[in-house]
C-alpha cells in the first residue's frame, strides 16, 4: 500500500556519488551490500583481493550486478530488504 520508485539501474545506471549516498544509509558495511558470488565478482576475484570501500563502490557503480538487491531507502534511512521484516521495520509497519 506504499507509493514507492523502482530504479532499475541496469537501464538508468546509479552515478558512484549516488550510490555511494545510498550504501551510506544502509545499516550494514558495505562489504554486505557486494553480491560476492555474481559471475562478474568472479572474474574480477573480488574474493581474493582487499578492496577498500571506495574501491567497492567504484567497481559496483561500474557493474551494477555486483550490487545486493532489493535496497529500499526512506527517509534518511535504507535497508538491504531481504528479508522483507527489513522493510517493514523500515517503513515502521508492526509484524
Amino acid at each position: 500500500g506504499e507509493e514507492f520508485e523502482a530504479v532499475d539501474y541496469f537501464e538508468k545506471p546509479l552515478s558512484r556519488e549516488k550510490l555511494r549516498s545510498i550504501l551510506s544509509r544502509l545499516d550494514v558495511p558495505i562489504r554486505e551490500a557486494v553480491r560476492w558470488d555474481e559471475p562478474v565478482a568472479k572474474k574480477l576475484e573480488l574474493k581474493k583481493r582487499d578492496l577498500s570501500d571506495e574501491e567497492l563502490v567504484n567497481l559496483m557503480a561500474k557493474h551494477p550486478d555486483l550490487i545486493q538487491r532489493p535496497i529500499v531507502v526512506a527517509g534518511g534511512k535504507a535497508v538491504l530488504a531481504r528479508p522483507a521484516e527489513k522493510l517493514d521495520a523500515l517503513l515502521g509497519r508492526r509484524g
